[in-house]
């Protein structure tokens, strides 16, 4: 009898000693989900060239993450620019500088935008590849998205606003041309 308390008394610890580390020690990852709407914005007055997408941040661990930094990296033909201004948010955007994401998550808009300094950016006719990157407190950046878009000649215009949305049932983005009756360009986080 001694013997079965002393294995049901350990198990018991185990159980708790596990519990303890998968709820407060484990910090696990930040992930993201497929966006369901990815937009490329051309040059739009002062502001420059950004792509913004619509997605849930969330964290593999009960404890959360602080995500301190994103950025987009964007390859097409052999050319990798990188989107390094973020910004978020739905109705009021801000400039990204912090945000935390729990294991339930964070759905809003990520704006990405290129900075001033870099020059002239055009987007052209062709395949693109796109790659989130979400840095933590305690980490180097890393990549939590990515996939391959193509971009038809026919889409492109002056101010004209390129849409990808997600079909599921293609599991593949449906691309589209908006000239400025879709969604409104929130901002340039200045």
């Amino acid at each position: 009898m001694n013997i079965i308390s002393i294995l049901i008394s350990s198990f018991a610890l185990i159980i708790s000693g596990a519990t303890f580390w998968l709820t407060r020690i484990k910090t696990g990852t930040i992930k993201m989900t497929r966006p369901s709407m990815i937009c490329f914005v051309p040059n739009n007055g002062g502001d420059p060239p950004k792509i913004f997408i619509r997605t849930l941040l969330y964290s593999t661990s009960e404890r959360g993450q602080y995500v301190q930094n994103m950025f987009m990296r964007l390859q097409r033909q052999g050319l990798t620019e990188n989107f390094d201004v973020w910004a978020y948010g739905d109705k009021q955007i801000v400039r990204g500088s912090g945000l935390f994401a729990d294991k339930s998550g964070v759905e809003t808009y990520h704006h990405f935008l290129l900075p001033k300094t870099r020059g002239e950016f055009y987007f052209s006719p062709g395949e693109y590849t796109i790659m989130v990157f979400a840095e933590t407190v305690d980490n180097s950046p890393i990549k939590i998205f990515e996939h391959s878009l193509y971009l038809h000649d026919l889409q492109l215009g002056y101010g004209v606003e390129i849409y990808f949305d997600w079909e599921s049932d293609k599991q593949n983005y449906y691309p589209h041309a908006d000239a400025g009756g879709g969604l409104p360009n929130l901002i340039s986080p200045r």
